[in-house]
């Protein structure tokens, strides 16, 4: 398995490959992690949860410095490829360093397509071919959302491609008392890293609209990133300072007790392939109001919350203050997100249907194996 960033890094796609690695572990599979040493202080090798991981050099977390970080894994990947029986790219970038050890072992690659990084590029003419070439390399792919599907299919044909949602560990991430103090005052949480793409200005801009309707209202928003300072600014300019805390980035495992602590949780992205963090917050009984963009709308509906135009705050606060104000159909909205992840988003269904597509690979490869002697 390869990803660029793996825990203790906080995101959507992190959250992801861990717990998706950790399942297979359970399941009694050997699995290696190759990511990148994207902190200081990070040991260069170690177990997680009988993962085996191992981090190589990355000099930045920009396209540069994942270039670099991909070259600099093609070495360790052809080493610890040599008893692998299947490798697994998590994102594009992890692909192709995959390819020697393709080439030299004649083992299945699998690629997992997740983030709006994808998108982006895929609109690029000089990404195309690139990224027509990656799919192509690919024994099976799989697509965080079908938006996804239809821009890696348009890329290239590939007959074994298909959309598989992400999961959420249901056990962790359930009903149950909040972190912050519990009160009557509505609550919103934004758990959304401050980066341009994730729309959390629209969040602040959208506050006062909000205030005006419900002045008892307060937001809280966890994580963290370059736009921290710049939108605390805005909410002083706005005059919300006093009604939306930043908290910063927190651990993982600190994001159900913080997820519960809220009446509605927003996510407020101008690209999302699809929302593990929405996906989390539904599995605490928590209804999502979310953009009408990417793979959101695959998840979210009337029946657990509300969708609203991406970048218009007027339109983030009518979803807010209408969810807001029937507290009884919030809850009945919060019982059905969580019945809605348990039976469709379950980490059995996504470990299932992974081990399910290994084994089927392994299988022909080793029908062909036959063949060929």
């Amino acid at each position: 398995m390869q990803c660029i960033y793996f825990p203790p890094e906080v995101g959507g796609l992190e959250s992801h490959v861990y717990t998706l690695c950790r399942e297979l572990v359970r399941r009694g599979e050997r699995v290696r992690m190759i990511t990148s040493r994207s902190r200081p202080g990070l040991r260069r090798r170690e177990t997680m949860d009988g993962i085996e991981v191992h981090r190589v050099w990355m000099p930045a977390r920009r396209p540069a410095g994942w270039v670099a970080h991909a070259v600099a894994t093609a070495p360790l990947h052809r080493r610890l490829a040599a008893d692998a029986d299947l490798f697994h790219a998590q994102t594009f970038a992890a692909a192709p360093p995959a390819w020697p050890s393709q080439r030299r072992y004649r083992r299945p690659l699998v690629l997992s397509l997740h983030t709006s990084h994808f998108l982006l590029r895929a609109r690029r003419p000089l990404w195309r071919p690139i990224l027509r070439r990656i799919i192509a390399s690919a024994d099976a792919v799989f697509t965080a959302s079908r938006e996804i599907l239809e821009v890696a299919l348009s890329l290239y044909p590939h007959p074994r491609a298909e959309v598989l949602l992400n999961a959420v560990d249901t056990e962790a991430f359930c009903p149950g008392a909040g972190v912050l103090p519990a009160t009557d005052r509505p609550r919103v949480v934004v758990p959304r890293r401050l980066f341009p793409k994730n729309g959390v200005e629209y969040f602040v801009r959208a506050m006062p609209l909000i205030v005006r309707h419900r002045d008892d209202v307060e937001a809280v928003v966890v994580g963290d990133g370059p736009e921290f300072e710049r939108l605390q600014r805005l909410a002083r300019e706005l005059c919300v300072a006093d009604r939306v805390r930043f908290l910063g980035s927190k651990a993982h495992a600190e994001m159900p007790a913080f997820l519960r602590s809220a009446h509605l949780v927003v996510i407020p992205s101008l690209m999302e392939a699809s929302s593990v963090a929405a996906l989390e917050a539904m599995a605490c009984g928590v209804p999502v109001a979310a953009s009408r963009v990417g793979g959101l709308p695959e998840i979210i509906d009337d029946g657990v919350g509300a969708l609203f135009d991406p970048g218009r705050p007027e339109s983030i606060a009518e979803a807010v203050v209408a969810l807001l104000a029937d507290p009884a159909g919030l809850a009945r909205k919060g019982e059905a997100a969580r019945q809605q992840v348990v039976e469709g988003f379950s980490l059995a269904r996504l470990v299932d249907r992974h081990l399910e597509v290994y084994r089927q690979l392994l299988g022909e490869r080793g029908e062909r194996g036959e063949r060929r002697g």
